[in-house]
């Protein structure tokens, strides 16, 4: 009896060995990524640890801004496209072979741990203005705590609504919305939807500093506040951001190149880079503007173009399904 499982003992260590160890003493563990991760295709819809693990990484870098949560959704997707491209990758979106090795070489000493200390929880608070504010609005609205106009302006009536929503979801009452309260009130909000109406133009004297980059270089932005300086100044804010998102929306369509600069400077694309406006430098109002398009607010309502009919010369413009007019610039589809 001794005899046979000593021989069992055996033969299973010489298998659990057989599986382990692979030509030329290459070892096969969670140690080694290069066979610990040899098929991973994570794209829109994904979710899981995976999914987790990939934002997290993304964020460890500065491309992704976005919640953790293991959703790849449109923010992660971008995040994915901008590390592609600064990798010199094949810029689909899609986290291949490939992707995954590149991102995991890059974030050799990335922990999960050390994301909360380099990326610390917004907190948006009375004072603040701008598409967070005003999804804010929008979601405690929806859920009846606020009763007044969605402005993008955190006054008083925004702060006591943020209290009454804490004091009914056992949170702490202050009137500031942290990384809990909004992650309760997103929670409580999963079936939201912006409301159409455009928001007023939120004040731009000394504009506060923005939370996102949403995963663009500082080339990029500054590429981006220069085009809406130049297309827009004179416009109301609100015109500005929608200008700002329009260039974000070609970002991800497949009618555009995709990247920033490619779209900008895209052949007859916009008249401030044909007359040489492209090159002033952008005020604050304009980089504000920017990073409220990046933070998610698009008052363009997924517009790829917009035109000043004063102005327009093409009879094909015209031809363009209209959504809306915003100060002198109608948007279309």
């Amino acid at each position: 009896m001794m005899h046979m499982r000593y021989w069992y003992i055996t033969l299973t260590l010489i298998t659990i060995v057989g599986f382990i160890v692979v030509g030329e003493g290459k070892v096969i563990s969670a140690m080694n990524p290069e066979y610990a991760y040899t098929k991973i295709h994570l794209e829109k819809g994904s979710t899981g640890g995976d999914v987790w693990d990939l934002q997290g990484r993304l964020k460890y870098l500065g491309f992704y801004t976005g919640d953790v949560d293991g959703k790849f959704r449109d923010r992660t997707y971008k995040a994915v496209r901008l590390f592609q491209y600064e990798f010199g990758l094949p810029i689909d979106g899609i986290v291949g072979n490939e992707t995954w090795k590149k991102l995991r070489k890059a974030t050799n000493d990335y922990h999960p741990s050390k994301i909360e200390k380099r990326f610390p929880s917004p907190k948006i608070k009375r004072g603040d203005s701008g598409g967070n504010v005003y999804d804010i609005q929008g979601r405690l609205k929806y859920l009846g705590f606020f009763t007044g106009k969605i402005d993008g302006q955190f006054g008083d009536r925004t702060q006591k609504a943020v209290r009454l929503f804490q004091y009914e979801f056992g949170l702490k009452i202050d009137g500031i919305v942290g990384a809990k309260t909004l992650s309760k009130l997103k929670a409580a909000t999963t079936k939201y939807a912006p409301p159409k109406a455009t928001p007023s133009s939120p004040k731009t004297n000394k504009p506060p500093v923005p939370k996102s980059s949403a995963g663009m270089s500082q080339a990029d932005i500054q590429l981006l506040a220069q085009a809406v300086y130049a297309e827009g100044r004179g416009e109301p804010y609100v015109g500005q951001v929608a200008i700002a998102a329009v260039i974000l929306n070609r970002l991800e369509s497949q009618q555009f190149p995709n990247t920033i600069s490619g779209i900008i400077y895209q052949p007859l694309a916009f008249e401030a880079v044909a007359d040489g406006q492209i090159n002033l430098p952008p005020n604050d109002t304009a980089r504000k503007a920017v990073m409220d398009a990046l933070n998610g607010w698009d008052p363009a309502e997924g517009a790829v173009y917009y035109f000043n009919p004063d102005r327009a010369t093409s009879k094909w413009i015209w031809s363009r399904p209209q959504i809306k007019t915003i100060g002198k610039h109608i948007f279309m589809k």
